[in-house]
């Protein structure tokens, strides 16, 4: 069984853990949480079978600082499933959610229709022929920071077609903002939220890198990072409220830790495959090709650790190729959410997220922050092995 972490109303589904999983679970090495009715737990995948790692390590930060992965009390065969009454939750607990942005060109070109479109929807497709037609192939051709990428910024000022959205397109830093507070993020079939005041709207499929406080990755998961395209259109200075709402950061289902077999090679060269399924019978079919990204992976986790500190560690989503352009209702004004939207996100190597759209108004209250988790712990006498 499955159902939305952290408290709140239950909404529970029969699901089979192996559904989630990629093809070769057998041969990896996963991590992830659940919640029992005692509180979370902290679950790891072996060799085909499935840990409570809880009584020596009772948070993902913690195991992933100290690789404690490989203790912990046998559950039985992952085909088995839960434990009743154990609910999937979101993978991380403690970690920071960082995000970063226009980290490919289409996704450039789609932040620059926002701002020119001041969030209007219906301008979309007539902006979009012309920025395609004037900036697309400039911008996928230079690499991130380089001589090259300054005089194309020359050139463009000079044009008058410059923008904030490619400074971190095609300049040396990249844009990497907070995504969710700490305990916020929702996990496999938990309901994501876009606010009920926003008109335009979509989900974005990402590979999400997870690291140790010295910004070493152990491992990647699945994000959705949802998005208001017309929050952010009206002003970049509206990025927290575009992104930061409740459950609006969907991560999982399980971490795929680093091994011989699993490496960031593979995430390199992941796909991310997107589904939409609207309620009206509606469809929507996307990929997100990692391979496309113009900033490599390490290179964001470096721009991410900067002069900071996450004593934690620190989740990052690496950002998306995929912004769906389809029209759905309107002529010309592309694609928004429509609540009862189920969005599926896959990847090969790594498993299966889905979510059901609703809006962050009517989404499960978020009930467990850092002081309820602490406590939880504490009477379970488990806080010291945090």
């Amino acid at each position: 069984m499955v159902a939305l972490p952290m408290g709140g109303a239950r909404a529970e589904v029969a699901v089979r853990l192996t559904d989630l999983l990629p093809a070769d679970f057998a041969d990896g090495h996963f991590l992830g949480r659940a919640i029992s009715p005692e509180g979370p737990v902290v679950i790891s995948i072996r060799n085909g079978a499935l840990f409570d790692l809880t009584g020596k390590v009772s948070s993902v930060s913690g195991a992933v600082a100290r690789r404690a992965f490989d203790s912990g009390r046998e559950l039985g065969p992952v085909a088995d499933g839960l434990p009743d009454g154990w609910a999937l939750a979101s993978p991380i607990d403690l970690q920071c959610i960082k995000a970063s942005g226009v980290t490919f060109a289409l996704s450039a070109i789609e932040r620059v229709i926002e701002e020119r479109a001041r969030g209007d929807a219906g301008q979309s497709a007539a902006i979009r022929t012309q920025l395609e037609a004037t900036i697309g192939a400039g911008i996928r051709s230079v690499v991130p920071g380089s001589a090259e990428a300054e005089q194309l910024k020359t050139a463009l000022i000079d044009q008058g077609m410059w923008s904030q959205y490619l400074e971190v397109a095609i300049g040396p830093d990249a844009e990497i903002f907070s995504k969710s507070p700490v305990l916020s993020s929702v996990g496999y079939d938990a309901p994501i939220g876009v606010r009920s005041d926003s008109s335009w709207n979509n989900p974005e499929p990402e590979v999400v890198l997870v690291c140790d406080p010295h910004g070493d990755v152990v491992g990647a998961t699945l994000g959705n990072d949802v998005n208001l395209r017309d929050f952010e259109g009206r002003s970049a200075l509206l990025l927290s409220k575009a992104k930061d709402n409740t459950a609006s950061c969907a991560i999982g289902p399980f971490i795929r830790l680093f091994d011989d077999g699993f490496t960031i090679e593979d995430v390199r060269k992941a796909d991310v495959e997107l589904t939409i399924e609207g309620p009206e019978g509606y469809l929507l079919e996307g990929r997100n090709e990692m391979a496309q990204i113009s900033r490599d992976p390490l290179d964001l986790v470096q721009q991410c650790l900067s002069e900071h500190h996450y004593p934690d560690g620190f989740v990052l989503f690496c950002g998306t190729l995929f912004a769906p352009t389809q029209d759905r209702d309107v002529p010309g004004a592309g694609f928004t959410h429509k609540i009862g939207d189920r969005v599926t996100i896959r990847s090969e190597r790594i498993g299966t997220l889905a979510n059901t759209v609703t809006t962050s108004r009517d989404a499960p209250a978020w009930s467990m922050g850092i002081a309820g988790f602490m406590r939880n712990l504490a009477t379970r006498g488990l806080a010291e092995r945090i």
